[in-house]
């Protein structure tokens, strides 16, 4: 780690990074970047990392959820609030149905910039930048919103910090206490999925019994952890939010609790992977079809050499077509290894289509069908899933088809609200919850 600081990734080639006009703008917002207060502490790190190497031996599992992209529009008391309801039932689903605590990470508070296949895309009859997040440029489709704007980056600190400070005020006033779950509900209600109602009923008499006996503790009951993170996208950003912490000997990116790098950015000689091998926080790898066995245990060695539990997180993400042929020979490299790596599935990414109205969805049989299949195959190779990856959102929206309600393409022009990839609403996620529970249990 010797040749190793906060900006020499900037020897390596950097994928995914915007042009910016004027470097004097650039370089005066990466300097007041570097002024402002950490939006996360290293304790809250080192505790992420502590429970995940617990779900590296599986007396934990994983949940990791939230936004495909976060919109700067949405730091709205009710869009952060939707997401810890619908993370909150997810959890008491998985801990009921599956007899193990979830830790519980969101994709908030910092998933502002998104990697794109191209630079530019054709709207209307121009041909105009790629959206990339509010992180760098707008939504809206015209040259001067497309143009990557440096002040973007302090604009995504205050989100971040207004959405954080909203989640733990939330989180430490009781919002999450298991006594009153009626504070979870979302907009419409669970009715569609009648396991939720059975498992609350569930809860509470247990609930009742423990208390009734003296053995539990109501302070453990009524607060949670949750924990932020995002995609290690816009390296000038992260390098900013880096900070050495003299406590514990090393630098900590303290703008997310655990950060991760993408299909497109793990590229060994890149400046992501060497961005992200020196800071101490948990690190998540995305793994799809173009990783080959030799990449991802060159990968390891490079970005957990002391082979550390809780340290690295590998989100498998194939398709439910292609599960089956790619996983396990990357499982068989990784287990003739001895890094103790937490396996999550993203069963989100593999399984995209486009509807007949040129739309962006994802099949929610296809979502379950290759989750199901990576239960099957690490049990199979004497491995476990320890963890789940998902874009959701506490909204009603209609981005995903199938699920209880039965949503058809027709369906989707009912409220496709995502600026990037669609998103499981607050019924699918949960139905899926139920579902995970049952394939933790064998």
């Amino acid at each position: 780690m010797s040749s190793w600081n906060p900006h020499s990734w900037q020897r390596f080639p950097a994928l995914q990074q915007p042009d910016y006009d004027d470097p004097s703008e650039f370089e005066g917002i990466l300097a007041r970047l570097r002024r402002m207060p950490p939006l996360v502490v290293p304790e809250e790190v080192a505790r992420l990392r502590g429970l995940l190497a617990e779900a590296v031996t599986g007396r934990r599992f994983l949940l990791q959820g939230g936004d495909c992209a976060e919109r700067f529009k949405d730091c709205t008391p009710e869009s952060i609030e939707g997401k810890l309801r619908v993370m909150l039932q997810m959890s008491v689903a998985l801990t009921h149905g599956g007899r193990k605590p979830v830790v519980r990470v969101g994709r908030i508070a910092g998933q502002f910039a998104k990697p794109r296949s191209k630079p530019t895309e054709v709207m209307g009859n121009r041909e105009l930048l790629s959206y990339r997040g509010d992180l760098i440029n707008d939504l809206e489709g015209n040259e001067a919103s497309r143009r990557a704007d440096p002040a973007r980056m302090l604009e995504a600190y205050f989100h971040s910090s207004a959405t954080l400070n909203h989640l733990r005020a939330l989180t430490a006033g009781g919002f999450a206490d298991l006594h009153h779950p009626e504070r979870w509900e979302l907009p419409g209600g669970t009715g569609g999925v009648p396991a939720y109602r059975r498992t609350l009923d569930q809860v509470r008499e247990s609930l009742d019994f423990l208390e009734a006996l003296g053995g539990v503790q109501r302070d453990v009951l009524e607060r949670i952890d949750f924990f932020t993170s995002h995609e290690a996208l816009l390296l000038p950003y992260e390098e900013a939010l880096t900070r050495w912490v003299s406590e514990e000997g090393g630098y900590y990116n303290l703008g997310a609790h655990t950060i991760w790098v993408g299909e497109r950015t793990r590229q060994l000689g890149g400046a992501h992977i060497e961005y992200l091998r020196g800071i101490r926080n948990p690190i998540g790898v995305k793994v799809g079809s173009s990783a080959t066995p030799d990449h991802l245990v060159a990968l390891l060695e490079r970005l957990d050499p002391s082979q550390e539990p809780g340290r690295i997180t590998l989100i498998t993400r194939f398709g439910a077509a292609t599960i089956r042929t790619a996983l396990p020979p990357l499982l068989k490299a990784v287990q003739a290894t001895d890094h103790p790596v937490l396996w999550s599935c993203d069963p989100m990414h593999g399984n995209g289509t486009e509807s007949a109205n040129g739309l962006k969805t994802r099949d929610f049989s296809a979502i379950l069908s290759e989750l199901r299949q990576a239960f099957e195959i690490h049990r199979a190779h004497g491995s476990h899933l320890g963890g789940v990856h998902i874009e959701l959102t506490g909204e009603a929206v209609t981005e995903c088809t199938g699920g209880t309600e039965a949503l058809s393409e027709a369906d989707l022009l009912k409220a496709y609200e995502t600026g990037c990839d669609p998103r499981l609403n607050g019924t699918q996620s949960l139905e899926m919850a139920f579902l995970i529970a049952e394939m933790m249990r064998g």
